[in-house]
């Protein structure tokens, strides 16, 4: 069975605001984007141009579910689209040991994505791997980067800054 991730009640408005927060209150709820509480933020979206950005929510909403199994799939907690650009997003709050977890939940929901839906609209794919407890850019492995981009098309970055050109 098809899973839509682009047409879904898990969709929200699209925003325009030049900063934005993504949060995820960790309690089994969606991600959402959040414009007044800036503590509860785990990646900061930077719009100076204010173009119209829809975030979805793809953990704790979408639900896929592992072939044959009533097992959820492990996703990214959302993705951000505008014009031809895809932003997945994976939310962490923790000091050590998060990369791994997170780029394997951005692969798998990549994957989904991809057994779903042609992206050849999007001119640009980013994967974001965001922790609250570690926001600056972390240098990622040279390799894995050309592995990943070779694999899914989609360009890696961990930090917690997401910038809207």
């Amino acid at each position: 069975m098809k899973t839509n991730f682009f047409e879904t009640d898990c969709k929200e408005i699209a925003r325009t605001n030049a900063l934005f927060g993504i949060c995820d209150d960790k309690n089994t709820e969606k991600a959402y984007t959040d414009v007044d509480d800036s503590n509860k933020w785990i990646a900061i979206v930077k719009n100076d141009r204010q173009k119209p950005v829809s975030f979805t929510a793809i953990d704790n909403c979408i639900n896929v579910f592992k072939e044959g199994t009533k097992e959820q799939e492990s996703t990214c907690d959302g993705m951000l689209v505008f014009e031809e650009t895809l932003y997945l997003v994976e939310l962490k709050d923790q000091k050590a040991k998060w990369q791994p977890k997170a780029i394997q939940q951005l692969e798998n929901t990549i994957q989904l994505i991809l057994n779903n839906h042609n992206l050849d609209e999007f001119k640009y794919k980013k994967a974001f791997a965001c922790n609250k407890n570690h926001p600056k850019f972390a240098v990622i492995n040279n390799e894995q980067n050309k592995r990943f981009f070779k694999e899914y098309g989609f360009r890696l970055d961990v930090q917690a800054k997401i910038i809207i050109k």
